[in-house]
This record gives C-alpha cells, sequence and structure tokens, in this order.
C-alpha cells in the first residue's frame, strides 16, 4: 500500500462521519507547494468557496514576505481567507476534513488560523 492510498483510506472515516452529520465540510488538500482548503455543500455535491496559496491575492501577500505557498506561513494566510470568505457567507460552524493527512504542521495551522478568525468546528 503506497502513500496516497493510506492517506485516502484514512479520509474514508471522516467523510462517512461528516456526511452523517449533514455539515459543510471544511476540506484540506496540500501538495509540496501548495495548500487549499474548500468549503463544500453537506450534500458535498458542489464546493461553495475555496482559498490556495495559488490566489493572486495570496501569492502577493507571500511574494511580500519572500516566501513560499508550502509552508506555515502560507497555509496561515489560507485558514485567515476561507474563514472570512464563509463567514461573510453566513456560515458559522463546519466540520474539519483532513482529507487523511496528519494533524500537525500545516493542516494544523491552517485549522488554528480558521478558528482564530471567528470559525467554529
Amino acid at each position: 500500500m503506497d502513500k496516497k492510498v493510506s492517506r485516502l483510506r484514512r479520509a474514508v472515516a471522516t467523510r462517512r462521519k461528516i456526511a452523517e452529520l449533514r455539515m459543510h465540510r471544511l476540506s484540506v488538500y496540500r501538495s509540496n507547494l501548495h495548500i487549499y482548503a474548500n468549503v463544500i455543500s453537506p450534500e458535498g455535491d458542489k464546493v461553495l468557496f475555496s482559498a490556495s496559496t495559488l490566489e493572486p491575492e495570496v501569492r502577493k501577500e507571500l511574494a511580500d514576505s519572500k516566501k513560499s505557498g508550502g509552508n506555515v506561513e502560507a497555509a496561515v494566510i489560507v485558514g485567515k481567507r476561507v474563514a472570512e470568505k464563509a463567514k461573510a457567507a453566513g456560515i458559522e460552524s463546519v466540520a474539519f476534513d483532513r482529507s487523511g493527512f496528519r494533524y500537525h504542521g500545516r493542516v494544523k495551522a491552517l485549522a488554528e488560523a480558521a478558528r482564530e478568525a471567528g470559525l467554529k468546528f
């Protein structure tokens, strides 16, 4: 079993539970260079909005600080942006879907930044 299959296997139980709860889902994906966060509808059929290190505003902010998209500082920026977008859309609470990634490093930084910005999960 390779790393990707293991990660997806770990993600299944979380996604099943979130579907049972019928909540909005904050899904996180990280690659070596970027981090992405999507808020998905309770039905699971569409992405309501997203934030990532590929957005021009985020890239400009990262360029100013001479950082890349694959670090904790970038994850904090993305976490704050997705929380702001959720609050603007009237979403107060979400279920956190770490997509099978371990809860540390960039994933943890994104989650804590979203909590500090007012999102509940």
